[in-house]
């Protein structure tokens, strides 16, 4: 912002939001397999081969926009299944399977693809994903529920803790985190209202967050995913169904690979033999780490997938504001990465020093 003074514009944020949105996508399947304490490095060429299929499908053969992006989620879908059941099946290191997808889907991505090499894409309802934005007053309207919904959230959890008979906070502290919430929320629309109106594209990253987000925090899959991920043999133990928590995760981190890369299809109307490919797997990766899922297992949350994606979009959008090379972009993100997995290397340190304690 001191070097150029357009990046705080409300323009330029809206431009960042949905430039986010579709690594912050696959970035929710990327925490969960880091969740895990695995790996998938396939989810970039998994994107790439999601909206290929789409692209092809709708422009080439005349598919409705609506079978089309089912049938490139059902793709993605299918890829994270097959490789979760290799990974599970036969023992092979997660490392190892999701290296040899991301070589065998972005092989598969050229082969759909033929001789036209890019396809650009005009339906309108798949431009929608990303290139519509609701009205001032859909903005607004969206902004109040959600500062209703994450009120009337919390006050359900008191509510539940205390007739748990478990310990609550007082009041004042729920109010302050209420008044933050709701000022977050209503500035942020503020300025996107400011430009084009808050992007269908961040509503829809922000409606994943938030779904993942309960079902990880609140449902008993979500728990086990955490007990697989801390302490697999302890969870097998407990009668968790490991290989099936595991072949769970995988699958989901396709089918989120796959929307993501539809979304920045729909953002930038085309597909590509280079869709998926480039550093969308480092800028997934990066986001959910940066965010402050620990790549040991066990720790972290959704929102992470979101506060990382910002991190890495708000660096890669300043870099080219000041017309920074691509070389300086990768170096600083590099150095990013580092500092965020040390901080958790050291804190993992910290706790197993306590606990010898």
């Amino acid at each position: 912002q001191i070097l150029n003074p357009h990046f705080l514009s409300p323009r330029n944020l809206t431009n960042l939001m949905v430039q986010i949105a579709d690594i912050g996508v696959i970035s929710i399947g990327i925490v969960l397999v880091l969740l895990l304490g695995e790996i998938d490095l396939s989810v970039g060429s998994v994107s790439g081969l999601g909206a290929g299929v789409v692209a092809v499908l709708n422009v080439k053969h005349g598919v409705p926009a609506i079978p089309s992006l089912a049938a490139g989620i059902v793709t993605g879908t299918v890829i994270g299944f097959l490789q979760g059941f290799w990974f599970t099946r036969f023992k092979i290191p997660s490392f190892v399977v999701t290296l040899a997808g991301l070589l065998a889907w972005e092989g598969a991505l050229i082969l759909i693809l033929g001789t036209t090499g890019t396809i650009n894409v005009f339906d309108p309802t798949i431009d929608a994903l990303a290139g519509n934005f609701l009205s001032v007053t859909q903005g607004w309207v969206v902004a109040i529920a959600t500062v209703v919904a994450y009120v009337a959230s919390m006050l359900l959890t008191r509510r539940r803790r205390a007739r748990a008979g478990l310990e609550v906070g007082p009041v004042t502290g729920l109010l302050l985190r209420a008044v933050m919430a709701a000022v977050l929320v209503l500035v942020a629309v503020f300025i996107l209202n400011s430009d084009r109106g808050v992007p269908v594209a961040a509503l829809i990253l922000v409606g994943l967050v938030v779904i993942f987000d309960y079902i990880v925090r609140r449902t008993p899959w979500g728990r086990h995913v955490l007990a697989v991920g801390g302490n697999a043999e302890s969870a097998r133990r407990a009668g968790i169904s490991v290989t099936g928590i595991r072949l769970s995760v995988f699958t989901l981190a396709g089918a989120l690979a796959a929307f993501g890369g539809i979304i920045a299809m729909s953002r930038v109307l085309a597909v590509s033999q280079s869709s998926g490919g480039g550093d969308v797997l480092l800028n997934s990766i990066a986001a959910a780490v940066i965010g402050g899922t620990s790549l040991f297992g066990g720790r972290g949350t959704v929102w992470s997938a979101l506060t990382g994606a910002l991190v890495i979009g708000s660096i890669n959008n300043g870099l080219d504001l000041l017309a920074l090379s691509a070389a300086i972009k990768f170096m600083v993100t590099g150095g990013v990465i580092l500092a965020a997995v040390t901080v958790d290397a050291v804190a993992r340190q910290r706790r197993q020093s306590a606990g010898r304690a």
